[in-house]
């Protein structure tokens, strides 16, 4: 029974938690402990799904399809497959995380901050698992409007603006994604994503420049969301200005999974065609986000690039249509969302420390704060892809993967490894070593509290455990990916194993351990 409506629960309880919220007393930490409560169940309950996953089965599982409007003809369609499950995890995992981080930094409009963050909560999580495309469009526009408020509300300089940039950036391309959807639901009379698909793919006859223009309309809307180069006007600012809770989940996971199931899976012919424009812009932007994070000051702004950069490896991954590639670029996703998550986590504690970002005002400060150092570090190393941790499996999945479709692009991209290094290295050169600064030696500061440890070593110990374990998270990736490669991937799929797989690109084989062949699926089911 918990099955047939389990994405129901997931989805919604974060929404009836914020209508309770909205009634309870602004005194002491109510409101706190029971966001916390509301989103530490909503969490337990999205367990489930990991839990009973059938990772031999490909399409989507744990559905709920019913009728919902009858005219239009709209469903109540929701369902994972390998590709929103660790999404969904992720989402649900953070959000007791953004709880936390908040308990002191948001001190006034206490209500209207966790109402709008609970709600927030519901409208990612549907994103994730809405298989009706009108469906879809609702939680994605939901999801803009609590960002945009929140930003406005509690942005500590340039708020507003920041919060007027980030609307427009994505509402506008949105409007152009609704007209994309009402023209595929006048020619096929449904919004429902497996039926789209089977129409799309099966050679219906549709005319090839309307489509081009609709997979156009669908990328722009996605594309701004991850942010793709040179859509990503709206990201520093917004990050700087946003509360940390918020900043965490503000760029690349809407984004690349609504590419990665939308454009891939209803448009793999226009995808494909567009793919050189997008590897280009990748590279482009991974150099050029990496470059810019070496010339700031403000490590707020600096970890703004760094996500910029990370995220075009995800972008590159994609649209390099490599089954090891397309592997890494969902990982990696994770893996940006986490260890992000984890360097805004930790620039946060330092700016209520010592109320600056300015890393010219740091300096010798891993003596005085070791603990909050040591998981700097790590998270540091993390984001670089040091071997044994997270980032390196995605980094290595998506250039090892890519590398024999597009070697050159590849090569230059291999570069941004590189600079992350210098960027990422830098900064704790600058905050933890050396003398100590005046302010450093002004002001006292305590090393984490029980509450910051408690927020901040769950993610620090799975950064290790996704790297030593990733065939983990891998094997239920994958049996998605495999389901886009007969359309849109130059590689013939080679038997997933439960512990190896092994990966065909072209006419060249990198193999681990032996394997038989089996036809890769067709299709979302």
């Amino acid at each position: 029974m918990l099955n047939d409506y389990i994405l129901t629960a997931i989805i919604f309880l974060p929404a009836v938690g914020a209508l309770v919220v909205a009634f309870l007393p602004r005194q002491g930490r109510v409101i706190q402990g029971f966001t916390l409560l509301v989103t530490l169940i909503t969490f337990i309950l999205s367990l489930h799904l990991p839990a009973h996953f059938d990772y031999a089965r490909h399409g989507f599982q744990f559905e709920e399809n019913r009728p919902w409007i009858s005219s239009p003809a709209i469903r109540y369609h929701l369902g994972v497959d390998g590709l929103s499950l660790w999404l969904v995890l992720l989402a649900t995992f953070l959000a007791p995380i953004g709880v936390l981080v908040s308990w002191r930094a948001i001190e006034t409009r206490t209500k209207e901050f966790y109402f709008l963050f609970l709600l927030q909560q519901t409208a990612m999580i549907g994103i994730f698992v809405a298989l009706d495309l009108f469906l879809y469009y609702g939680f994605w526009e939901l999801s803009l409007v609590p960002m945009a408020i929140l930003i406005a509300m509690f942005g500590p300089n340039r708020g507003r603006q920041a919060a007027l940039k980030f609307f427009l950036y994505t509402f506008l391309p949105s409007a152009l994604f609704l007209v994309a959807i009402l023209w595929l639901y006048a020619k096929t009379n449904t919004f429902d994503f497996v039926q789209l698909q089977n129409l799309l793919t099966s050679g219906t006859a549709f005319s090839p420049q309307a489509l081009w223009w609709v997979s156009l309309a669908f990328l722009v809307a996605f594309a701004v969301k991850v942010p793709v180069f040179p859509l990503h006007g709206w990201l520093s600012d917004t990050i700087h200005e946003a509360p940390t809770a918020m900043a965490m989940v503000v760029a690349g996971k809407l984004g690349l999974y609504s590419i990665f199931r939308f454009n891939l899976g209803l448009f793999p012919a226009q995808s494909r065609a567009i793919a050189p424009v997008m590897i280009v812009l990748a590279v482009v932007g991974l150099l050029y986000g990496a470059l810019v994070a070496l010339a700031q000051t403000d490590m707020k702004r600096l970890v703004a690039w760094s996500i910029l950069s990370n995220l075009s490896f995800c972008t590159l991954g994609i649209f390099c249509f490599a089954i090891a590639g397309l592997d890494g670029a969902v990982f990696q996703t994770l893996n940006e969302g986490l260890t992000g998550g984890a360097l805004l986590v930790l620039v946060s504690l330092l700016y209520e420390r010592y109320g600056t970002y300015d890393m010219s005002l740091y300096g010798g400060l891993a003596a005085k704060l070791p603990m909050l150092a040591t998981l700097f570090v790590i998270t540091s190393l993390a984001l670089i892809g040091l071997p044994l941790f997270n980032g390196f499996v995605g980094e290595f999945l998506v250039l090892s993967g890519s590398f024999q479709v597009h070697p050159g692009w590849i090569a230059a991209a291999t570069s941004g490894v590189i600079l992350s290094a210098s960027y990422m290295l830098w900064m704790v050169q600058r905050i933890f070593y050396g003398k100590q600064s005046s302010l450093i030696v002004n002001r006292p500061a305590f090393d984490l509290n029980i509450r910051e440890h408690i927020t901040l070593w769950p993610m620090a110990v799975l950064m290790l455990v996704m790297g030593l374990l990733s065939p983990y998270w891998i094997k239920g990736i994958q049996s998605s990916v495999m389901q886009f490669s007969s359309g849109i991937t130059r590689s013939s799929v080679i038997a997933p194993q439960p512990s190896r797989v092994s990966y065909v690109v072209g006419e060249v084989s990198a193999t681990r351990g032996p394997s038989s062949h089996k036809k890769p699926s067709r299709g979302a089911q």
